[in-house]
């Protein structure tokens, strides 16, 4: 059987979380991601442009150590200046960095921190995405 075309690329991540309504805010409010649809109170879709994250309340029973195999998420910045920016910025938010800025063996640059519900986020700079 010959392979397909070639997909178009990693757009789009859905996660459960326990703590939506401070999810919703920090995707939207501190990463600067637009609302573009929330079809009820229970769901939540951001966009940054070409991507596309949802946000679903995840149900009561919801054991996210069990359930969730994903380590990180990573959201691409311009310039490497803007890495230590973002550090500063979100710490003096109040968000928990688990990770300080740090320069990659490969030219990128990054930090983690983690959203409200503990999912972990890699801001970075990647020099060949310019």
């Amino acid at each position: 059987m010959q392979k397909p075309n070639p997909h178009a690329g990693l757009r789009h991540v859905a996660l459960f979380v326990k703590n939506l309504n401070e999810c919703a805010h920090f995707y939207e409010h501190l990463l600067g991601m637009q609302l573009v649809w929330q079809p009820d109170e229970d769901n939540y879709y951001f966009s940054s442009g070409s991507d596309n994250l949802a946000l679903h309340r995840a149900p009561e029973n919801f054991q996210a150590d069990a359930n969730q195999r994903l380590d990180h998420m990573g959201f691409f910045l311009k310039d490497r200046e803007d890495v230590d920016k973002w550090h500063e910025y979100l710490r003096n938010e109040n968000v928990d960095i688990k990770a300080k800025p740090k320069d990659h063996r490969d030219g990128t640059r990054s930090f983690y921190c983690a959203d409200p519900d503990g999912n972990v986020i890699q801001m970075i700079y990647y020099p060949l995405e310019k």
